[in-house]
Formats: C-alpha cells, structure tokens, sequence
C-alpha cells in the first residue's frame, strides 16, 4: 500500500503534519500515540495470557474427568428401558 512512497514523499507528509498540528503539539501527540500503543500491546498480551489459561484449565478439566458412560440409554417407554406395546 505505501510501496511507492520514498523520501521525498515523506518529507512532504511530515511538513504537512508539521502545519496541520503545530510544533507545539507534536511531542504530547507523539506521547499521546506511545502511550496508547503501550496499552494496546499490554492488553493483548493479558488476552494471550487468559487464553493460554484458559486452554490449560481444560486440558486439565478434561484429563480429570470420568470415563464416558458406555452404557446404552434406555428405551423410550417404561422405566426398565422395555417398551409399552398396547394395541
């Protein structure tokens, strides 16, 4: 996407920010930005965090659990799994 952009035209796009905002405001903008990408990256390292937690307490939730319940449901019908047949 900014492929083709070389010196010169980021030269002119830093003159243009220079106008637009004022050297007064570039350091606590430039400040401003740092700090929001501080947050952003401290966030989504706390996201990875909880995700590899979360994975791990499965894992393990997983591992402890009893063996499935191999045993065939009963039948529809009565309650000892044999069926009603009234005609």
């Amino acid at each position: 996407m900014f492929g083709n952009l070389n010196g010169w035209h980021l030269i002119i796009l830093l003159v243009v920010i220079l106008l637009l905002f004022g050297a007064a405001k570039l350091p606590a903008l430039a400040k401003s930005m740092g700090q929001s990408a501080r947050v952003f990256k401290g966030e989504m390292k706390a996201m990875k965090d909880d995700d590899k937690a979360a994975d791990a307490s499965t894992t393990t939730n997983v591992a402890e659990s009893p063996a499935a319940d191999t045993t065939t449901p009963a039948t529809p019908g009565t309650s000892d799994g044999t069926r009603d047949h009234k005609s």
